[in-house]
């Protein structure tokens, strides 16, 4: 009677020890057609708040039996913080693994189209771990600044449009760190030489190349502007750039740059009808492109551009102040019809 009771109990620790040994080896995460998640543990997260997120991942399918493969491993001691990645057809031994040797997964981070520094922290914040404030901040850092050659209003020269691999959990400076490499990266010989042909430092080529950008996004135009805008330059004479206007009122949404604006903003460096040569620093940041076709400007003779009317994409560029009075003319005639003010 003994040695069955014993066989039975025998039988049945092997069936558990079997089934646990399945639960651990057998996937825990679906396809979800295709979409991978990511699980995401901010640091001082508590086991039990690890549940209740993969609850929500619709591609994970059991956390009961993560629950109990955790506890056997003794994963709950060993929480680290990060963004792993739930793949399809992942055990929960291999989950376990790499929560608890914090293997992550990098992210691809971006950021484009930005006008400003909040804009920017806002964008970074949202694909990492830190949080914006922190990040502006860090940005208006004299003693951080000063030792990348910066200041409060040409730290954004450092953000290269590209796509930075980094992990989730990155901290502030050792972010700064890496898109300073990219920054050093992009500033080859090659380039340096260029800007230094053009009698110009790293940071105002940013900083033109931003009004540029903020003129036109067509490839093919922006080396003409540029070429403009260093005629401008060469000539002693204000950019009268309408994009810095917006930048210094902080009014984006401005259609017509008109007197009252400039007005507003007389007492701004960035109004580049009252001060003469570029501002400060950069009204955005200046894509690759941008900053490519001031480095490969465009030499023609033309001083003025105005807005092409009729639909018409581009600019009409004009050698004389005369011709260009007849181009905004016209421009001003279409806009009054259309009732853009």
């Amino acid at each position: 009677m003994f040695k069955k009771s014993f066989l039975k109990i025998v039988i049945a620790a092997g069936i558990v020890i079997f089934l646990t040994g399945l639960t651990f080896i057998l996937p825990n995460v679906n396809s979800n057609k295709g979409k991978t998640e990511y699980l995401l543990i901010r640091k001082n997260t508590k086991f039990e708040d690890i549940i209740d997120s993969l609850k929500n991942k619709s591609s994970f399918i059991s956390t009961l039996t993560f629950s109990i493969d955790a506890k056997l491993t003794g994963y709950p001691h060993k929480i680290k913080e990060g963004r792993y990645e739930l793949k399809a057809g992942m055990s929960n031994i291999r989950l376990l693994n790499n929560l608890s040797k914090g293997r992550q997964k990098p992210v691809n981070l971006t950021f484009n189209n930005i006008r400003t520094e909040e804009q920017l922290c806002a964008r970074l914040a949202n694909q990492l771990m830190v949080d914006s404030t922190t990040l502006h901040k860090l940005l208006s850092d004299s003693t951080l600044l000063q030792s990348y050659g910066l200041t409060e209003n040409t730290v954004i020269c450092l953000f290269i449009p590209n796509t930075y691999e980094v992990y989730w959990n990155i901290s502030p400076k050792k972010l700064i760190k890496k898109i300073h490499t990219e920054y050093l990266r992009f500033w080859d010989s090659s380039r340096l030489a260029k800007a230094q042909k053009m009698n110009l430092r790293p940071y105002q080529i940013s900083t033109l190349a931003s009004i540029v950008e903020e003129e036109s996004n067509m490839k093919s135009e922006k080396p003409m502007i540029a070429g403009l805008y260093l005629n401008r330059l060469h000539a002693d004479m204000p950019l009268q750039a309408d994009p810095t206007i917006k930048f210094a009122l902080k009014d984006f949404s401005i259609k017509r740059v008109l007197f009252k604006h400039i007005q507003d903003s007389k007492n701004s460096p960035y109004n580049t009808y009252i001060n003469k040569g570029l501002p400060p620093g950069p009204i955005r940041v200046p894509s690759i492109e941008s900053m490519d076709a001031v480095l490969n400007y465009k030499v023609h003779p033309y001083f003025f551009m105005c807005a092409k009317g009729s639909g018409g994409k581009g600019h009409d560029f004009a050698r004389t102040f005369k011709e260009h009075l007849q181009n905004a003319a016209r421009y001003r005639n279409e806009m009054d019809k259309l009732g853009i003010k």
